[in-house]
């Protein structure tokens, strides 16, 4: 935090402008969980994630969410530059080992992030934030952009929902961080120029 002032200062002193990068990004690599870690580690909370899109409108979000989820639990009010799932559910079988759908790749994926920064007026050295329910698709689709040539992907470590708590009465639920328990602004309504549909 210190040195955060300490910037802020010398950078007002010569009239400059700070880019949210130099703010950005206070999670040490070495403390992101084995699942949450990505190629290119850049990691944000939730809240830095939030100044870091309010602060230049130029960084480009991206909710790797299905549509169901954005549209039942709810997504980043208008802060959202799109949605592009990393994984699609496979609404044909179930899978008895997670008591859920199955899940299929977004072969998609790669593509459809291209659209949104090309729209957006990006490159692959645009600043990129990728946000899930709590941290582990954002991260894969983060290293695979990485591999794809993309420079600055950030992940949300704590993801829209957050963590589940380990103790207590809220044991198992997702109450510890993220976009939603740090009241950060999100909407059920969706604008439907920034939601992704797949194709019959």
């Amino acid at each position: 935090m210190k040195k955060n002032v300490l910037t802020l200062a010398l950078v007002a002193a010569l009239g400059g402008f700070v880019a949210p990068t130099l703010l950005a990004g206070d999670i040490d690599p070495a403390t992101v969980i084995d699942i949450k870690q990505t190629d290119l580690k850049l990691y944000l909370s939730a809240k830095e994630a939030y100044t870091m899109k309010k602060a230049n409108d130029k960084v480009i979000l991206i909710d790797v969410r299905t549509p169901e989820e954005l549209q039942y639990v709810g997504h980043a009010d208008g802060m959202l530059d799109g949605n592009v799932p990393y994984i699609l559910n496979d609404l044909s079988g179930y899978d008895e080992k997670f008591k859920s759908y199955k899940i299929t790749p977004n072969s998609d994926f790669t593509t459809a992030v291209s659209d949104i920064v090309t729209k957006k007026g990006g490159n692959k050295e645009s600043e990129i934030i990728l946000m899930c329910r709590s941290g582990d698709r954002s991260s894969k689709g983060a290293s695979l952009l990485g591999k794809a040539g993309y420079t600055k992907v950030y992940t949300v470590v704590d993801g829209f929902e957050g963590d589940k708590a380990k103790d207590g009465e809220n044991k198992g639920k997702r109450t510890v961080n993220g976009w939603k328990n740090a009241n950060l602004p999100w909407s059920y309504n969706m604008n439907k120029d920034k939601m992704y549909y797949i194709l019959n």
